[in-house]
């Protein structure tokens, strides 16, 4: 398989200039071996992954580090916590930068670790699976926003894929792209794997059984409120064991938790979070959409759709080195909004799929399957002119349109691939 050009590659370089060890986090099988061997071809490889090397870190971490001396890649290094504090004391013994490349595909279990020994000499970079503009061999790498500047700069390099439902069903794995896999192969290899290892090692879940029926139902509800009540009732388990179970699909990057925007003078927000998995592909194996075609014309292809540009919108951050968490949310009202069109009163949620804040300013966004957008989908937004200190921007409505065009005087229709 042809090697893929990740569009944080530049940023890896920088930082093994800049840091004494760098980390790479991201789900299983987005790339992060492939990636440190192809940008640091020179440098020893070992991978935690054999358990003899995991023994070895765990037990002896200061002999495995004078037997697999710096500059040095290590895989998979959330296996053996043990050996950060030993990676710590080398840190300090020297000057140089770039003395340790590590691994891991479990984030914010292993920012706990990271944090405690190796604060201030670590740059953590997280790799998601393949983007939109990764695939389409597209170099432009800033994060998206819904404006005519960001516009008018992405249609320079702007590729649209032939046929886009394809790349939604494909996924973002690295492995699937050149079409060699069979793709319902690697997704139940996949499933079985996390379940086996990753989950066991997060937690100790003994009804595996039970915990393939709760990550369906999970993909059932993407692009929904979580409601961890509804899941426990539909897998015979205590809400407690469901909140539970959601936290291990988010430590180990299988899912995404997207908070509500809050502010005091939006008094009948909800307050639950929305669940988004971070694959769309590993969505449509679990929910046996087993086709492109069966999922652009099935139930689930509205959620499935959110879920692609949530996705992508996430990815152009991470990928520009900026922390997606501190940029998006989304909002929803208690109460239902009444406006007309085509001479109709219609009563529309008061719900905004997703809001960009930068600079003071919101930028709120609704996504449609839709080939035609039209500005009664955006009623929602104008709740935004209620809070004080922020200035609302352009919105806009990302849908499968043919070409950017605007609405209103402050809201677009931008097509998905311009994500």
């Amino acid at each position: 398989m042809d090697y893929i050009k990740r569009a944080l590659e530049d940023r890896l370089c920088r930082y093994e200039k800049t840091y004494k060890a760098i980390l790479v986090t991201g789900a299983r099988q987005v790339g992060k071996s492939t990636l440190l061997k192809k940008i640091f071809p020179d440098r020893k490889y070992v991978s935690l992954d054999d358990p003899f090397l995991e023994q070895q870190a765990r037990e002896a971490g200061d002999m495995f580090l004078t037997l697999n001396a710096p500059p040095v890649t290590i895989d998979e290094v959330q296996r053996a916590k043990e050996l950060f504090r030993y990676i710590k004391i080398k840190c300090d013994e020297s000057e140089e930068k770039g003395l340790f490349c590590l691994s891991g595909s479990q984030p914010f279990h292993l920012m706990r670790d990271i944090s405690e020994s190796l604060s201030g000499r670590i740059g953590i970079i997280e790799l998601s699976g393949l983007s939109m503009r990764e695939c389409m061999g597209d170099g432009f790498n800033k994060h998206f926003l819904p404006t005519m500047e960001y516009v008018a700069e992405r249609r320079e390099s702007l590729q649209k894929p032939k046929n886009i439902w394809e790349m939604i069903h494909m996924g973002g794995y690295p492995e699937l792209q050149d079409g060699a896999k069979e793709w319902s192969a690697f997704y139940a290899d996949y499933v079985k794997t996390y379940i086996e290892r990753d989950v066991r090692e997060l937690a100790a879940v003994q009804d595996l059984s039970a915990f393939r029926q709760f990550m369906i139902a999970a993909a059932a509800r993407t692009g929904e409120i979580l409601n961890y009540s509804a899941v426990a009732s539909e897998i015979g388990k205590d809400v407690g064991t469901v909140k539970k179970w959601v936290s291990i699909l988010e430590a180990s990057g299988i899912v995404y938790l997207l908070e509500p925007y809050t502010s005091h003078v939006l008094k009948r927000a909800i307050k639950s979070p929305k669940l988004y998995f971070r694959d769309t592909g590993l969505v449509c194996y679990l929910t046996r959409w087993l086709t492109p075609e069966t999922l652009a014309y099935g139930a689930m292809n509205g959620p499935v759709f959110e879920t692609f540009v949530v996705s992508e919108i996430l990815k152009s951050f991470a990928n520009e080195g900026l922390d997606y968490r501190y940029f998006v949310s989304y909002y929803r009202g208690r109460d239902k909004k009444k406006v007309k069109e085509d001479g109709e009163t219609l009563e529309l949620e008061t719900e905004i799929d997703l809001i960009i804040e930068e600079n003071g300013t919101l930028y709120p966004i609704e996504i449609k399957k839709n080939t035609q957008a039209k500005a009664v989908m955006t009623a929602a937004f104008a709740v935004l002119d209620q809070i004080p200190g922020k200035k609302r921007g352009m919105g806009a409505v990302i849908c499968n349109c043919p070409d950017v065009g605007s609405l209103r005087e402050n809201i677009l229709q931008i097509p998905v691939w311009y994500i």
